[in-house]
């Protein structure tokens, strides 16, 4: 062979045996195996055998985590309720510690390291009764990682800073900061005060959210989720000191009251207050936890809302679903449209679709501008649409009052004003609804 194809066939033997080993390796991570060249595992626990986690420090607050098999974790010391995505994240980063690399095999000096009288230990003890102790030292000259160590391992290791920060917690970041901590999927009944007036919401036994108070009236779904949202998500500062507490008791009891809420879920009732003082600060008081808190601006401005946010402001129900009839009547426009298979049907006479499909959007976004308690006369336009297989039948009126509408739904007392150019729109379409032209016959 040639001197120059030898070299080039070399070339591509190597590469080739590159591509093996890379591939190998990526299955190999891929199976849970780490690859041949990766640093050593410092620790590796199974995380459901772990029912005390604590950490103690030469100089700082102790902390500990303990929990009955398969239960819930508790932050015993320092005593507040755990944070459950907190813990769930350290516990997982607990069960398999990696280092960067090995410093020493076998230190004569542990001192040298910091790891004779550790800044910080992580005992851990497992359902079997035995334990485990992670222990970290000095931070790494180079790098800006630590030394570590574990028990039974004569070894030190450097870890990353990020490695040691998801571990060496204290317990201000494992406590739970809510300030509510209902829970949303057993939660019965949301009672909001808010602009000088009051609603109470409760689930249906469908599993809808419909407003029962002050009056029988339909809730807005996703309103009511996404406040349910937002109050989960209002925490404490958990750094305040002393002095700063007494302060927010004070900024209270002299603010104006805003709004509040009550939640009730399966394990009871939880209140939160919200006040606002003259320079348009926020403070809260909860039910949940003691002491006062002040609310950031952005959060705290979902308490600026009305109750009647809450409510729907939607004419029909049906929403994205398709009505299997459709039915309308005014001073001089008629109709009765029926779903036929993928045709619209007046009697037996098909209808243009896409006219049928003009009004049925008009309909379907049909909503409030304001809501009213009284004004409707006799209705110049009526609806009914049917929908969901028949179990669902919705009646409105719509009585012209100036130059708006008053709609009303049959079977509730609320009252809805539409615009004039709303309803315009939807006669417009009414109207423009004809019967299908018979296709030309084709030419000879």
């Amino acid at each position: 062979m040639k001197p120059k194809a030898l070299l080039i066939a070399t070339a591509l033997f190597a590469l080739l045996g590159a591509g093996v080993w890379w591939s190998n390796r990526d299955v190999r991570e891929k199976e849970g195996q780490p690859a041949k060249d990766a640093p050593p595992r410092i620790l590796t626990l199974t995380e459901s055998e772990i029912v005390k986690v604590e950490i103690q420090r030469a100089a700082g607050e102790p902390v500990r985590l303990e929990r009955e098999p398969s239960g819930p974790w508790k932050l015993v010391e320092p005593v507040f309720s755990a944070d459950h995505d907190a813990v769930t994240t350290m516990l997982s980063a607990l069960s398999s510690v990696g280092s960067e690399k090995v410093i020493e095999e076998k230190p004569a000096d542990l001192a040298a390291f910091g790891l004779a009288k550790p800044a910080t230990q992580i005992i851990v003890t497992l359902k079997d009764g035995k334990s485990r102790t992670l222990a970290f030292g000095d931070e790494a000259p180079v790098g800006g990682g630590s030394y570590a160590k574990a028990d039974g391992d004569p070894r030190v290791f450097t870890v990353s800073s990020t490695t040691r920060a998801g571990l060496d917690k204290f317990g201000v970041d494992l406590r739970d900061k809510r300030l509510l901590t209902f829970d949303g999927e057993k939660l019965a009944r949301v009672e909001w005060t808010a602009k000088g007036s009051t609603i109470e919401i409760s689930k249906t036994a469908g599993g809808d959210w419909a407003i029962v108070k002050p009056k029988p009236m339909r809730a807005d779904g996703w309103q009511v989720e996404e406040l349910l949202r937002k109050l989960k998500e209002v925490k404490l500062d958990p750094l305040l000191t002393s002095d700063q507490m007494a302060d927010l008791a004070k900024q209270f009891a002299t603010a104006a009251p805003l709004a509040s809420v009550a939640l009730t879920d399966a394990a009871g009732t939880q209140k939160l207050e919200v006040r606002k003082n003259k320079e348009g600060k926020y403070y809260a008081r909860s039910s949940v936890v003691t002491g006062f808190h002040m609310l950031l601006d952005d959060m705290a401005k979902n308490f600026e809302k009305p109750a009647e946010d809450l409510r729907n402001k939607k004419i029909f129900d049906f929403g994205f679903s398709d009505p299997g009839k459709v039915e309308y009547r005014d001073g001089s426009r008629q109709l009765a449209l029926n779903k036929a298979g993928d045709r619209w049907l007046a009697g037996a006479k098909p209808m243009d679709s896409v006219g049928v499909q003009s009004l049925i959007d008009r309909l379907r976004e049909l909503s409030a501008a304001k809501f009213v308690d009284a004004g409707f006369t006799t209705p110049t336009v009526e609806l009914t649409v049917t929908s969901k297989e028949g179990k669902l039948i919705e009646k409105v009126g719509l009585a012209k009052v100036g130059a708006n509408y008053i709609a009303r739904r049959e079977g509730e007392p609320g009252l809805y004003e539409l615009e004039g150019k709303t309803v315009d729109e939807l006669i417009a379409a009414a109207g423009s609804v004809k019967e299908q032209q018979a296709a030309a016959p084709a030419k000879k």
